[in-house]
């Protein structure tokens, strides 16, 4: 069990066997959830999807436990049944009292799902977010093109959703162009699911495209956009005049999308109170660049990630160029109403080299400038 202890980096997770089952069953769900739909499956079932089920099973003898009957059943267990609850065993701060693998209402996989499935793999190389980003911050720093790389970024944050004719456009974007085969890389076409009524629809929220529900409702994949209410109805995008619909791939919609709309509302928050702001500056190198009218500078990363023990044992100190007199992590406040113990689980499993690292949230880290400000307009009429 994990205690208050910070924790070693060369700790073999193999040591926790509920970590690997988990893992493997939410790999299989977002394949099963990609390839049929998680309602819609039958015998044999898919290599992983009977893999996951099999060692379900085991794990569940292991502990005198009664198992899943079957595949059905096992899906069943992770819309319904929380991990805190699971006859496994995981590390305490692994997960949270309400953590499910697929959401209640809708049985798509959940926002954890996806993490479990990607952030607990051996090497970071591994990640998938990682890859397209580390590949595009390549192609642009060989071109000499800093400006494409923030035009890339923004692209994934602001249009994640591309009819045939944006992307036409985009394709055709000079600014772009060190980066023009990646685009075509990860935007996908849009499976027939996605469709209701002969139309796509966008969260007016987030902008990702909206799933439709059997009552004839939508559902929302980002865990925020949900806890505000019904999904609101954004772009309606006919078949007929979108040509091919075209969607960033999940992963980066996920880690890079998500926490970009995080972030692209913590930067307007900032500039309103009149600070200078630069986004991924230094390709990349943090988020944001916060500048003090006395000249003093915050570097900051936003993580909009559903589970602090694996952001946790992400943490790395923000790089020093370009520099900055203090640096800080942000979450999103609605991770820690959700989860109230998230940056005390954070900081505990912390890496040695990132200690120092603080963990706040958007709303605490925008009152912490409006303070830095009115103590820095004090001193100035004293």
């Amino acid at each position: 069990m994990t205690t208050g202890a910070l924790p070693d980096p060369a700790a073999d997770w193999t040591a926790h066997r509920g970590i690997p089952l988990i893992r493997t069953l939410a790999g299989a769900l977002l394949a099963l959830d990609a390839q049929t739909g998680l309602d819609a499956f039958s015998l044999p079932y898919p290599a992983e999807a009977q893999r996951a089920l099999d060692r379900t099973i085991l794990a569940c003898l292991l502990r005198e436990a009664t198992p899943p009957a079957s595949l059905t059943e096992l899906v069943l267990w992770c819309k319904e049944v929380p991990l805190a609850d699971w006859p496994v065993e995981l590390p305490t701060d692994a997960i949270g009292p309400e953590d499910r693998l697929l959401d209640a209402d809708s049985g798509r996989p959940t926002e954890l799902c996806h993490e479990w499935a990607e952030r607990t793999r051996d090497s970071a190389l591994a990640f998938r977010d990682r890859e397209i980003i580390h590949t595009a911050l390549r192609l642009c720093r060989a071109a000499g093109e800093e400006e494409a790389y923030t035009a890339f970024r923004g692209l994934l944050v602001n249009r994640p959703v591309l009819t045939a004719p944006e992307s036409f456009e985009v394709l055709n974007d000079l600014v772009l162009e060190p980066v023009h085969d990646l685009i075509r890389r990860i935007y996908l076409p849009v499976p027939a699911s996605y469709l209701y009524d002969g139309a796509y629809v966008c969260c007016a929220r987030c902008l990702t495209l909206l799933v439709p529900t059997h009552g004839g409702g939508w559902w929302c994949e980002r865990d925020h956009c949900r806890r505000q209410g019904p999904a609101p109805a954004g772009r309606r995008l006919r078949r007929e005049d979108t040509g091919e619909l075209h969607q960033v791939e999940r992963p980066l919609r996920q880690f890079v999308t998500g926490p970009g709309r995080a972030e692209a509302a913590l930067q307007q928050e900032l500039s309103a109170l009149g600070l200078t702001l630069r986004m991924w500056p230094g390709y990349d190198a943090y988020d944001l660049l916060v500048t003090f009218p006395d000249g003093h500078r915050w570097a900051i990363d936003v993580k909009d990630w559903a589970n602090p023990f694996f952001l946790g044992r992400s943490a790395r100190p923000v790089p020093q160029e370009p520099s900055y007199e203090e640096a800080f992590w942000v979450v999103p406040r609605h991770r820690v109403v959700t989860r109230r113990d998230y940056i005390s689980v954070y900081e505990r499993n912390r890496p040695l080299n990132a200690r120092d690292l603080p963990l706040l949230t958007d709303t605490d880290l925008v009152r912490r400038a409006e303070a830095r400000l009115r103590k820095q307009k004090g001193n100035s009429h004293a």
